[in-house]
């Protein structure tokens, strides 16, 4: 922080590495030189989540000496020219926010990103950084739709626009799998040993997600070459798990009251969990150093988190922001809310979980409430309503299928599937503006909108529910729900909901 001499006002610094001295004392800082720091990972999608999460880890590890683990950040999409500009100027640093359910915040400057490339711009210095021989890790943090999955198999689907047109075009793509496969191509005639791919992402067995994208990808160009990949490249499948909001332009504000200038910062809770399984071939960092979980076994531990976690943050959203909340922590502190929630863990989710050494699911539903109900955090129901099309098929559909299965109900997610659905006819029950970011949005919508002259409309879109729109009690189950919202309100029909029970 500075002084101005002539009105003594407190004015803010831009974070870079000339300005981290002044920075106050409370403030933690990368006490290692970052000069001496080598790239060993190349990241594609360096959001808020990566930069909270497995960046932390590896600013850690530098801490500790572990200086060949450097990221090297990639941008894929027009969105991320942005990020590519913010880290330009404070030399890749950025203030990350840790904000307990008390009050309280620990605040630091992550130093592990140490190079970013935006692809859009210069998509051969993206490649030259990938076949580089000191990277061992290519990380992923793409979301669900990154991974061209088509919901009715939830196999790759080579046909995807953007998937063609890499494999039309292989030398300049635009794709993570695109850039992926051209690099071990390029390694591969090198000569240089392959990196490992590492999935970050909230989808199940995301390391075979991850396999199939890439061999897929590669199959389009060369079977030789997808056969080399399937035998010499690793996938290992991971479990992340930390609450990362959208940063808000307050978030900045009381940072430059504290004397930084930070573009980019990120607050989170301090929470953090990272399962990963040990299958790397060519090197990884000491993660276990760092309070990462390297097991031989991740499926329990994501299933656990997509069902408990993820598959609750579905439960809530959309019904929470119909009924007129905005943040996570108001609806969670909202008792029939958090009544439906309990209901959904016990009754629904954990179920249909097998029994995994050490972990109490209930405990662990009990600590996802109050986390949940951190009022310091800000997440809001928007973020969690953000590409449903994507996260419901994998997070929410399942534990209704698997219910089916045992001719058992569930009401909670089916509830949520019918909120969801409430979502998209656009404004809430006082008639506010609901906004809808999916990239799906203009078919959800015209299918919201057929209520209540066709109210199966929208689960009939095959390309989201698959097989299970054609279940009789599943039909007959949302019908009853959307009626029940229709016509008591949301949050009515929560109460209704519950006391079913």
């Amino acid at each position: 922080m500075t002084t101005d001499d002539k009105q003594g006002i407190s004015v803010s610094a831009r974070l870079n590495t000339r300005t981290l001295d002044s920075l106050a004392a409370r403030v933690r800082v990368p006490d290692y030189d970052r000069s001496s720091v080598r790239t060993g990972i190349v990241h594609f999608g360096v959001g808020g989540f990566h930069r909270s999460h497995q960046a932390v880890v590896i600013d850690d590890l530098l801490a500790r000496g572990e200086l060949d683990w450097g990221i090297c950040g990639v941008g894929l999409l027009p969105a991320d020219a942005g990020m590519a500009r913010a880290l330009a100027d404070q030399d890749n640093l950025y203030t990350l926010i840790e904000r307990a359910p008390d009050g309280s915040e620990a605040v630091r400057v992550v130093g592990s990103i140490v190079d970013y490339a935006y692809a859009p711009d210069d998509p051969e210095a993206v490649l030259n950084r990938l076949t580089s021989p000191t990277v061992h890790i290519v990380s992923l943090t793409i979301t669900e739709g990154g991974y061209f999955l088509d919901h009715r198999t939830g196999a790759f689907d080579p046909d995807a626009d953007a998937i063609r047109r890499d494999g039309a075009s292989p030398s300049r793509p635009s794709t993570a799998f695109g850039f992926i496969v051209e690099a071990l191509h390029r390694r591969r005639e090198l000569g240089i040993p392959p990196f490992t791919v590492m999935s970050c992402d909230n989808i199940r067995s995301n390391g075979r997600v991850a396999r199939d994208a890439t061999v897929g990808m590669a199959r389009s160009r060369s079977e030789n070459l997808a056969g080399w990949i399937e035998e010499n490249v690793a996938f290992p499948n991971s479990m992340v798990d930390r609450i990362t909001p959208v940063t808000t332009d307050e978030d900045r504000a009381r940072l430059r009251a504290e004397g930084i200038e930070d573009h980019r910062p990120v607050v989170c809770e301090p929470f953090f969990q990272w399962v990963l399984e040990d299958d790397f071939r060519s090197g990884r960092p000491p993660y276990e150093l760092a309070g990462v979980d390297v097991v031989t076994d991740v499926a329990p531990y994501e299933l656990m988190k997509l069902r408990l976690l993820n598959g609750a943050h579905q439960v809530l959203a959309s019904l929470a922001a119909v009924a007129g909340h905005t943040f996570v922590h108001e609806a969670a502190q909202d008792a029939p809310f958090a009544s439906l929630l309990q209901n959904y863990w016990a009754q629904e989710a954990i179920p249909g979980l097998d029994p995994l050494p050490g972990v109490d699911y209930g405990d662990y539903a009990r600590s996802l409430l109050e986390r949940f109900r951190n009022p310091f955090i800000g997440d809001t129901l928007e973020r969690l309503v953000t590409d449903s099309t994507n996260r419901i098929p994998v997070f929410l559909l399942p534990v209704v299928a698997d219910r089916m299965r045992r001719n058992l109900p569930s009401e909670a997610a089916t509830l949520a599937i019918a909120g969801w659905a409430r979502y998209a006819e656009g404004a809430d029950d006082d008639g506010r503006i609901l906004r809808l970011h999916d990239a799906r949005a203009d078919d959800l919508r015209e299918r919201a909108a057929r209520w209540p002259s066709d109210v199966d409309a929208f689960i009939d879109n095959r390309d989201v529910f698959g097989d299970l729109a054609d279940e009789p009690d599943f039909r007959r189950d949302y019908r009853e729900a959307s009626d029940r919202i229709h016509r008591l309100g949301a949050r009515a029909a929560v109460i209704a909901t519950v006391e079913r029970r």
